[in-house]
């Protein structure tokens, strides 16, 4: 059976909806441990952090190539990245949105979602 695509733009208006529609995209890239946190009652930076990891540094680059590549297909870009070249650590910036794709080690070390629990 084919892959329906889904051309329809996204509306990054509906925060809610954009960040659940990265979270599918992580899931279907078979990113880990994909977790949505809440952050706009804690900083002004995002309403989401988005946090997922990879077991390797093609993994974690290939999960960040094929975010950007089905958000530019809805006419969708990041404001920045940083980290591709290594695959350790990926920032993608959506305004409202940040997208943090971990090599599993650095995620293990930065423990990144501690430090924004409730």
């Amino acid at each position: 059976m084919e892959e329906t695509i889904n051309m329809t733009p996204i509306d990054v208006t509906n925060v809610d909806a954009f960040a659940e529609e990265i979270v599918k995209i992580l899931d279907d890239r078979k990113a880990q441990n994909v977790q949505l946190i809440p952050v706009a009652d804690k900083t002004v930076i995002a309403d989401y952090f988005i946090i997922c990891s990879g077991t390797s540094n093609t993994q974690v680059k290939g999960i960040a190539g094929e975010l950007e590549y089905k958000l530019s297909e809805r006419g969708v870009k990041a404001i920045r990245s940083e980290g591709y070249e290594t695959g350790r650590w990926v920032v993608m910036d959506f305004a409202s949105i940040i997208v943090h794709i971990f090599h599993h080690e650095e995620r293990e070390f930065f423990k990144l979602e501690k430090l924004w629990e409730k």
